[in-house]
């Protein structure tokens, strides 16, 4: 007996099909489809290190892997010695003290976090409040969770920097979360405590969770040293930091991270995670404990090679018709577009 195939009407959910694709999985087709073609296709577009690790973090993963006794389920909340290590750099690097308990939560890479919190602030109806340009994870996790954002321009003219005064009064009664990045994704711009005590002042007066996005802290060039926002009195009150071990340790494909300050906030956005994920792998949280914790003299040195590379791209623009501003932190290089030309098209071009 032979049986046809029938066709289901089956129902993808309004806030999958309504959503964009993400354009960095877009132009990784893009890339990997002139790979096949024999194009050897230099990509300057996702912040990946393309340095390894020191080779003290590799072998504290392989010395934890060799063992019997970390390959289950790690738990939810990231070992205790990995939430102290996240407290001990907070102390070591800003001067900002963390309870390991309550104001830490380990993450499996810091773009999980940057999604989930969505789901434990935004509502439908709200609204988040995201740089343009900035990173696409944080209107997509709005509009995931329902909601809806609202593009906050970073204008050259302004140093890159929101421009608080320009937030409309209701669209910032509306808003649960005020998305930071500095230094920023793309532009490369950055923050002074000036600017951020702003934010916090901002975040209080319309009752907003401040996510500042903080991946490049340590990705930095011409002695420039960036902040926490953390830093801050009363940051605590009103802001949660996202951060990362793959930018600063070359660690992007093990996916690590963490969200530390605001306890309540790192609370909802445990109950979260503890609905939808099982944790880190064991030897990769014991290898972040060695990154934090072990020798950083390297961390200076590496900037050395971004900063070089950056210094080599900026004297190349101008034989190409563009120009950027220097910038002192991150991984990019912000540059405008030939006069005339369209942005998306250049880019598609250059591929």
């Amino acid at each position: 007996m032979t049986h046809s195939r029938q066709e289901t009407a089956m129902k993808i959910a309004d806030r999958v099909a309504n959503l964009p694709p993400y354009v960095m999985a877009v132009a990784q087709k893009r890339i990997a489809a002139q790979r096949d073609r024999g194009v050897d296709v230099i990509n300057l577009g996702i912040g990946s290190p393309d340095l390894p690790p020191p080779a003290f973090i590799v072998d504290a993963l392989c010395r934890s892997a060799s063992r019997d006794d970390t390959h289950g389920y790690a738990g939810y909340y990231g070992t205790p010695g990995l939430r102290r290590a996240i407290a001990a750099y907070y102390k070591n690097r800003f001067g900002v003290e963390i309870d390991p308990d309550t104001e830490v939560r380990p993450l499996i890479g810091s773009k999980e976090g940057l999604a989930n919190i969505a789901l434990a602030f935004i509502d439908p109806g709200d609204l988040a409040l995201a740089t343009d340009p900035g990173y696409p994870t944080y209107r997509m996790g709005a509009l995931m969770a329902g909601g809806g954002h609202y593009p906050v321009p970073l204008l050259e003219e302004n140093d890159y920097l929101v421009d608080f005064g320009r937030i409309p009064a209701d669209i910032a009664e509306k808003s649960t979360i005020l998305w930071l990045n500095y230094p920023n994704n793309p532009t490369g711009a950055v923050a002074p405590k000036a600017f951020l005590k702003q934010a916090i002042d901002f975040a209080r007066e319309y009752d907003i969770l401040i996510c500042y996005d903080n991946p490049y802290c340590d990705l930095s060039f011409d002695g420039y040293v960036a902040p926490s926002i953390l830093e801050l009195p009363g940051a605590k009150d009103v802001a949660v930091e996202f951060n990362s071990l793959s930018k600063t340790y070359n660690m992007a494909g093990w996916r690590v991270g963490m969200v530390v300050g605001n306890a309540e906030a790192i609370g909802a956005l445990t109950t979260v995670k503890t609905n939808i994920d099982s944790g880190i792998f064991r030897p990769i949280q014991d290898a972040a404990v060695a990154a934090l914790t072990g020798d950083q003299t390297w961390i200076a040195e590496r900037n050395l090679i971004y900063q070089s590379r950056r210094d080599i791209i900026l004297s190349w623009l101008p034989e190409l018709g563009m120009s950027a501003r220097r910038p002192k932190g991150a991984l990019y290089v912000w540059a405008k577009v030939p006069e005339g030309a369209n942005c998306d098209d250049f880019a598609i071009e250059m591929l």
